[in-house]
C-alpha cells in the first residue's frame, strides 16, 4: 500500500482571511472574481464565498491584519490528527469537532 493509500481522508485546505467588511469581500469575489457566495453569519463576522472546489473564508478584524488562517477538513479528524503528528507535522492549535 503506498502513502497515499495510507492517508486517511483529508479535504482541500480552505484559507481564511482577516478582512474589514466580511459581505464587501463576499462581493467583490462574486463581482470581480466569478465566486458565488456561500454563507454569512448573523453579525456579519464570518463569511464564505466558492467557486468550484475552491473555497474561502473571510473573517472581520481591524488593521494591523494577522497571518490567514487555513482550515483543514477530515473525515475522520483523530485518525487524520495522529497520523500526521507521526509525519512530524507542526499542529499548533486544538482540534475543532
Amino acid at each position: 500500500m503506498g502513502a497515499k493509500e495510507k492517508m486517511n481522508s483529508i479535504g482541500q485546505p480552505v484559507p481564511e482571511l482577516p478582512v474589514a467588511d466580511v459581505e464587501r469581500a463576499q462581493q467583490h469575489y462574486r463581482d470581480a472574481l466569478g465566486f458565488e457566495i456561500g454563507w454569512l453569519y448573523p453579525g456579519k463576522e464570518i463569511g464564505a464565498v466558492s467557486r468550484g472546489d475552491v473555497a474561502i473564508f473571510f473573517r472581520k478584524r481591524k488593521p494591523p491584519f494577522e497571518p490567514a488562517v487555513h482550515w483543514v477538513f477530515a473525515e475522520d479528524i483523530d485518525a487524520s490528527y495522529q497520523e500526521l503528528k507521526s509525519l512530524g507535522a507542526n499542529i499548533v492549535d486544538p482540534l475543532e469537532k
